[in-house]
């Protein structure tokens, strides 16, 4: 290839001159663009940026001063203490280890003494635990009410001294002449008795649709749970879904939960096992755990 065979590739018409410099323009516009021009995010985010992190030393100083604010406190059943919340109370490993070890057995401690003995806790810490116990009806309402005292004068009339009825024992004419429950209610408490095989706590009375508080009040100021009814207790270690699901206090979705946990991890031995599964209901846990036999 000669030098003027070389020469020819760069001839240009007037036009293509012209092109080329325009694209070199172009080009040095672009480079111009690219150093001078900036490309960050708009500032409006950024500001919002910097007072999110203007505030973070506020609630910093806000979780600290949180922080030695102590947990509140709602009643529980003393029978049901977990490791954790044994922790969370201030009990020690060997007092939460006793409880439970007696609780193996099945067997209930029924009052703050009784507590005290099985776990050998402080006496300071037992009164500071104490007023949250919370037992089952049957447990604190042991005590009969007493007489009313009354002047002899036959300007008073004398007060009748309220028998508390059982009421599993209950007619629908008991329960009717109680205020605010009609013939449609009494059906509904009398209905849910039979379904499961007899209330065993008064708390229940909470589970029938349309009770009032009110209402509810009233059927404790003239019911009691006097015995525990005897109860057809189910097999939660063998029962299959559609036996568990047709318990009131278990769902079809809890009935499956409790069936898959069982098979993957063993039976259950006792109710602390249960409340583990998700969306158990385990405030109802200290009367669920009376229906069932392990």
């Amino acid at each position: 290839m000669t030098f003027n065979t070389i020469k020819d590739y760069f001839k240009f018409s007037r036009e293509q001159r012209t092109g080329i410099i325009v694209l070199f323009g172009i080009i040095i516009i672009l480079q111009l663009v690219y150093f001078f021009v900036d490309f960050n995010p708009i500032q409006e985010k950024d500001l919002g940026k910097q007072q999110w992190l203007s505030l973070q030393a506020e609630v910093d100083s806000l979780k600290l001063h949180r922080s030695d604010v102590k947990p509140a406190i709602y009643p529980f059943n003393p029978n049901f203490i977990s490791d954790y919340k044994g922790y969370k109370l201030g009990m020690s490993v060997k007092e939460i280890d006793r409880l439970l070890d007696f609780r193996k057995g099945n067997k209930f401690v029924n009052s703050a003494k009784e507590f005290q003995d099985v776990t050998k806790v402080s006496d300071s810490l037992l009164n500071a635990i104490a007023p949250f116990f919370k037992f089952p009806d049957w447990i604190s309402h042991k005590k009969e009410f007493k007489d009313y005292k009354y002047v002899h004068n036959s300007a008073f009339a004398k007060k009748e001294k309220i028998v508390l009825i059982d009421i599993n024992q209950a007619t629908k004419e008991d329960l009717i002449k109680i205020n605010g429950v009609g013939e449609i209610i009494s059906l509904r408490i009398l209905t849910q008795k039979e379904k499961l095989g007899g209330f065993v706590s008064m708390e229940q009375l909470k589970d029938v649709w349309g009770l009032s508080p009110e209402v509810i009040l009233n059927l404790n100021n003239h019911f009691k749970i006097a015995k525990l009814p005897n109860l057809i207790k189910i097999d939660v270690n063998n029962a299959s879904i559609k036996e568990l699901s047709q318990f009131f206090y278990f769902k079809y979705d809890l009935a499956r939960q409790i069936v898959k946990y069982r098979s993957m991890n063993g039976d259950f031995k006792n109710i602390e096992d249960l409340i583990k599964i998700n969306g158990f209901p385990v405030e109802k846990a200290n009367f669920i755990a009376l229906y069932l036999d392990f």
